[in-house]
């Protein structure tokens, strides 16, 4: 998979399982139940159910702050979202709009979510934005 393709389905994973505790989530629910409807109608009812499995344990992970399980959830979509498009090509397209339709008014950029390890004398350097390193 591309990397632009890669990164379509981790922000859709993020954005999803954070606009399940807003006031976005009916429209965001029936927005991603008709993309799969298009695309693999034979996954959507499956897929509804997992909308909503999964919108009760991001609600009881937000309220108890567990941003393990918050992760784990976006992580689920992730691949969701990364096997649709793997097996849809065409559906990179409307996922995009969707995302534009979805995003939240005065957000400034997509949701960056970033993981690293390193070990030994390993260095690692992450930035959302722009970065400057001036090491000797």
């Amino acid at each position: 998979m591309d990397p632009e393709t890669a990164l379509l389905a981790q922000s859709a994973g993020v954005t999803l399982v954070t606009l399940m505790a807003t006031d976005a989530w009916h429209r965001t629910r029936d927005g991603i139940v008709q993309l799969w409807r298009r695309m693999q109608p034979h996954r959507t009812e499956a897929v509804a159910a997992e909308l909503e499995a999964t919108r009760e344990d991001a609600l009881a992970a937000g309220e108890a702050d567990d941003q393990e399980t918050l992760s784990e959830l976006h992580l689920e979509w992730q691949g969701r979202f990364r096997r649709l498009l793997a097996a849809q090509p065409g559906a990179a397209e409307e996922l995009r709009r969707l995302l534009d339709e979805l995003e939240p008014q005065g957000a400034t950029g997509p949701a960056i979510t970033q993981h690293a390890s390193a070990s030994g004398q390993a260095r690692i350097y992450q930035a959302g934005r722009d970065q400057h390193n001036m090491e000797r």
